[in-house]
């Protein structure tokens, strides 16, 4: 290749600098000293290639739960008054009379006094199941067993820990076993949903580690990839990719808009920064420092992003190199006064 120096002869400057080479013998402003040019010596660092995408938070679709009562009634009690409240695993939600319920709790104390009389254990055990399938608790069954009497009425149960996000009964209603009385939703683990451009998906494959931050919240999380979804936006023409993410706080809310900082895993690459690389006619340009002090040379390369500071060089420079870090648009206009491209 042809070695092509660009000696910079504006005049915009009252009191032009000189420098003299061995093989020079005239005077010569040189783009360092007219544009105070700062250089960059091309480097290898181990880094990781770096993408930022941005989601939302969604609640785990199993740590959902639908509670209904598997028979019908009315409501005498409701302990889960208000949308969005806090409730532990077993805690009463509702105390709830059923005539369907009461009568087989007099069955299984009947057969209860029968077996005692006459064994008849299938009877027994089938007394017992029916109360079970109809929702009673082991908690009531031994009671009964303990008591040899029944209660009137029935108390619905928590079967998680969470929020009541649904809440589609009020005090003194009625019911059936089709009716969803509430949504409980636990917030221990989460989802993000990432929008990716079809251009990133490709890439998919080979980030492996993902941090996500939400403004508000100083917490960095750690999140692990689970599922590309099988189909596109196409009003966005966007991807979704779903994280789950570990939220023992119950810091982050469905909802919430976060950042999504994907990586692939560490290697050696040799990088500059984006200040030290410009586009001209569709191809990548760097100006490589020549021996001659304050002359620069155009180079063609060839690089990949790395993360928003950072291109890999892949063809072009080699480590070492000294290049242009600043003042390439100056370099650029120069170049093309002096037609070196």
């Amino acid at each position: 290749m042809v070695s092509i120096h660009i000696k910079t002869t504006l005049t915009l400057l009252l009191i032009p600098i000189f420098l003299f080479s061995q093989d020079q013998k005239k005077s010569i402003p040189t783009i360092e000293q007219l544009f105070n040019v700062k250089t960059i010596k091309v480097k290898r660092m181990t880094m990781a290639k770096e993408q930022i995408s941005y989601g939302y938070i969604v609640a785990e679709d199993s740590r959902k739960v639908d509670i209904h009562a598997w028979f019908s009634g009315y409501v005498t009690k409701l302990f889960a008054d208000t949308l969005y409240k806090k409730v532990e695993k077993g805690d009463a939600l509702a105390y709830v009379y059923s005539p369907e319920v009461y009568k087989s709790k007099q069955d299984y104390l009947h057969s209860l006094e029968f077996n005692k009389k006459h064994p008849s254990p299938q009877m027994l055990q089938s007394a017992k199941t029916k109360l079970r399938l109809l929702g009673v608790s082991n908690e009531e069954i031994k009671r009964i067993d303990n008591e040899r009497k029944v209660d009137e009425f029935t108390t619905i149960y928590a079967p998680q820990s969470g929020w009541i996000f649904e809440k589609n009964i009020n005090e003194g209603a009625s019911f059936n076993s089709q009716k969803k009385l509430f949504q409980i939703v636990n917030l221990e683990k989460v989802w993000i949903e990432v929008k990716l451009y079809q251009d990133e998906i490709e890439k998919l494959p080979l980030l492996t580690h993902f941090s996500v931050k939400s403004k508000g919240i100083s917490k960095t999380y750690t999140a692990q990839k689970k599922l590309l979804y099988p189909k596109l936006d196409p009003k966005e023409a966007t991807a979704t990719l779903r994280l789950q993410l570990d939220n023992e706080e119950t810091l982050l809310k469905p909802g919430m808009y976060a950042k999504v900082y994907a990586s692939a895993d560490a290697k050696s690459r040799l990088i500059i920064p984006r200040t030290a690389a410009i586009r001209k006619n569709g191809m990548w340009y760097a100006f490589l420092a020549t021996e001659f002090e304050g002359e620069y040379e155009p180079m063609v390369i060839q690089i990949k992003p790395i993360d928003s500071k950072h291109y890999e060089i892949i063809k072009g420079l080699k480590e070492g190199d000294t290049v242009v870090n600043n003042a390439l648009f100056m370099m650029d206009s120069d170049a093309q006064i002096n037609g070196i491209y």
